[in-house]
């Protein structure tokens, strides 16, 4: 059977859902907002983005997707560059590092793991920018943000799910 050129297209343009995903979710999280302190406290959407496809589909958002998310997340915010990135770096090696536990299990295992990624990934971001301020910064926004991020988890996760399903071809 032979593959039209527009069911390649359709493929390909499949294979690139998670990047725009995630690309949508980052750009969604800097819009800026009418409640005041907001932004600081804001959950970390492009963090669920990528442990949810280093799980399910790492084929399709690979490493260096997730290190170049991070530093554009570091560029368009302000951030000290290579911050946003580190942790992105860290959280996906560490996921992909636990993916066989992960994949495949009920929703609350991996939203536990979630919740381990994210308070690692808060605190090592926390700290690379206590160090890199040159002071101790206040935790109070990072733990808010945490506990944002814990509780949207499962809202982004079924647009996640939604969009998964239309994937081409599973791991």
């Amino acid at each position: 059977m032979r593959i039209s050129v527009w069911q390649r297209l359709d493929v390909f343009a499949r294979g690139l859902a998670p990047t725009f995903v995630t690309l949508l979710l980052l750009i969604l999280s800097l819009l800026p907002t009418r409640l005041p302190g907001f932004s600081v406290v804001a959950p970390a959407l492009t963090l669920m983005s990528v442990y949810y496809w280093a799980i399910h589909r790492p084929d399709l958002l690979p490493i260096w997707a997730a290190f170049s998310f991070g530093l554009l997340q570091d560029l368009l915010t302000g951030a000290p560059p290579g911050s946003y990135a580190t942790v992105m770096l860290l959280a996906y090696g560490l996921v992909i590092t636990q993916r066989r536990f992960f994949h495949g299990k009920s929703f609350p295992v991996v939203w536990w793991g979630f919740m381990m990624i994210a308070a690692g990934s808060s605190l090592v971001h926390w700290s690379l920018l206590s160090v890199l301020g040159g002071g101790v910064m206040d935790p109070w926004p990072v733990i808010f943000s945490y506990f944002m991020s814990v509780a949207v988890y499962p809202l982004i996760t079924w647009i996640f799910v939604r969009v998964h399903r239309t994937l081409p071809g599973q791991v």
